[in-house]
């Protein structure tokens, strides 16, 4: 982790250190409030395809001191950086990452099913929505075998009675629950809105595997003032790890 060409941030207030490279996909927001809705409970195994760096999966598992997570990531390089975030943060005992395509499918990973599953799915499936990406970035940001992949991904690595927690566009909300209702249910959509009086830009979606209570529309996280502040009161205490984003 010497490597001079990465950066070191401190994420979680602090408690997690995240060695990352300066160009391409850089853990932030998403990664932050997807660890922060994690409710796995104490013993519980928790898989998060597609982990990059470690940047959720990290503060996932400061966050729960008593839970397992598995991160799984295609590419080799981000891999080894998660490998070795975890070692830097003393995470060795509970928290591992493994090489692996979300396109194969859970069953090439040859696991256990888990208790959890935490994702953040690439944004986009048609490469003719991203204007000229660079190619650090393309792999983070467009899902090859489309939202479906992951979503069969997630419903496959979980138990019965497990628990799938999402985050992506808002207005990819209905495909996601047209993709998760075949197998899953009891769906709780957190909106986050970047200020009170505007839309939604992103959704935190919770779902049950063979779960069967009326979906819940959450109040929404709003992540800033319009008075300059950098971030609301309740969301910069998510942020420093000092309130949780409850379901």
């Amino acid at each position: 982790m010497d490597d001079k060409r990465l950066t070191e941030d401190r994420v979680l207030g602090g408690r997690v250190r995240l060695c990352q490279a300066p160009d391409g996909y850089r853990a932030g927001m998403d990664a932050a409030l997807l660890a922060a809705a994690c409710d796995a409970l104490p013993g519980q195994r928790v898989i998060e395809p597609g982990c990059g760096v470690g940047g959720a999966l990290l503060a996932a598992a400061t966050r729960r001191p008593e839970s397992i997570f598995q991160g799984v990531e295609r590419d080799p390089a981000a891999a080894a950086l998660a490998t070795g975030n975890i070692a830097l943060n003393g995470l060795d005992g509970r928290v591992s990452v493994v090489q692996g395509d979300i396109e194969a499918g859970f069953r090439a990973l040859d696991r256990p099913v888990f208790d959890a599953v935490m994702a953040n799915p690439p944004f986009f499936d048609d490469p003719a929505a991203l204007r000229a990406p660079s190619p650090a970035k393309r792999a983070a940001w467009m899902a090859d075998g489309g939202l479906a992949a992951w979503i069969a991904f997630c419903l496959k690595a979980v138990r019965e009675g497990g628990t799938i927690t999402l985050i992506h566009r808002a207005d990819r909300l209905a495909d996601l629950l047209a993709l998760l209702a075949p197998k899953a249910g009891s769906f709780q959509i957190r909106p986050i809105a970047p200020f009170a009086d505007a839309p939604a830009k992103r959704v935190l979606v919770r779902a049950i595997k063979t779960g069967k209570a009326p979906l819940a529309l959450l109040p929404p996280l709003v992540l800033h003032d319009r008075d300059g502040g950098k971030h609301t009161a309740l969301a910069e205490a998510i942020l420093r790890g000092e309130a949780a984003l409850g379901w």
